[in-house]
């Protein structure tokens, strides 16, 4: 068994010396069928040792489930909420494991504990201690730079049909219904160029990308 973190290969040490004893192996069943005297009035687990290659029969008077952690049942919700990324299993999911370890696709939003996955208590305080960092960088700054080939509608064309609305990864994209028009909040658009592409009556425009810079880069391509 391999203990990883600071003190716990001691405390491993410690447990085999109190006389734990720790079997890897698969559990078949839990019963209470005695097969031997030794097993009366106890409950039996039958386990597949995949060291010792067969299968064992361990009487014992308690036994105590040990289940894998989950994520909170509201953890979808706040995913939602916030725009945030998840793994299969449910955990929030960084920008980067190692170059960004608490910060999340959502400008201004970030991960400690065990919303990321499971961990032990040092570890989500060192976590939370980053993540706050990062915060208190963005409120010292007191502004946030904006990408600047963000999109935006020239409301004249739009029809309002709403197709971009459920299309954009970062929710950026609103519609307001008085006016019939969508709305896009620059501060959340990244750029991706979704809505540009997939806008039927081609009123949503890109910064630094607008059809006349594309149509002459590709004359300029032509030419050369």
């Amino acid at each position: 068994i391999r203990a990883p973190g600071k003190g716990c290969e001691e405390f491993y040490d410690k447990s085999l010396r109190e006389g734990i004893r720790f079997v890897r192996g698969r559990v078949a069943e839990v019963t209470d069928w005695a097969l031997a005297p030794e097993e009366e009035g106890k409950l039996v687990i039958r386990v597949e040792d995949t060291l010792a290659g067969f299968v064992r029969r361990i009487p014992v008077d308690m036994i105590v489930l040990a289940v894998g952690m989950e994520p909170n049942a509201d953890s979808q919700d706040v995913r939602r909420m916030f725009n945030l990324s998840c793994s299969t299993e449910g955990w929030f999911l960084e920008k980067h494991p190692k170059l960004a370890p608490v910060n999340t696709f959502t400008d201004g939003v970030f991960i400690a504990g065990c919303c990321q996955g499971p961990k032990d208590i040092p570890d989500s305080i060192a976590q939370a201690g980053a993540a706050a960092a990062e915060a208190l960088a963005l409120i010292d700054k007191g502004y946030i730079e904006q990408e600047p080939n963000t999109a935006y509608i020239v409301e004249a064309d739009c029809s309002g049909c709403k197709s971009c609305v459920p299309l954009c990864p970062y929710t950026a994209i609103s519609f307001d219904e008085p006016t019939r028009k969508a709305r896009i909040n620059e501060a959340l658009c990244k750029g991706c160029g979704t809505c540009v592409a997939s806008c039927p009556s081609g009123s949503i425009r890109q910064h630094l990308f607008e059809d006349e810079q594309i149509f002459n880069e590709i004359a300029g391509v032509l030419a050369s």
